[in-house]
């Protein structure tokens, strides 16, 4: 699998518990916090559910 980068570009404040939960479980903390995971189906999942709050490199 390939690396992709993820990195949190909007705030997760005012959002649904299931979408901070998410956002957690992927490592991000900050705005602008970068994570490089592999591109797993569960973690491509995941990124689609938050697509509006990350930017994601590598897809």
């Amino acid at each position: 699998m390939a690396k992709i980068k993820i990195t949190l570009v909007k705030s997760i404040i005012d959002r649904p518990k299931k979408q901070k939960d998410t956002v957690k479980a992927l490592g991000l903390r900050k705005i602008n916090h970068t994570v490089e995971k592999e591109g797993t189906p569960q973690i491509i999942g995941m990124v689609n559910k938050v697509s509006h709050l990350v930017e994601v490199e590598g897809l």
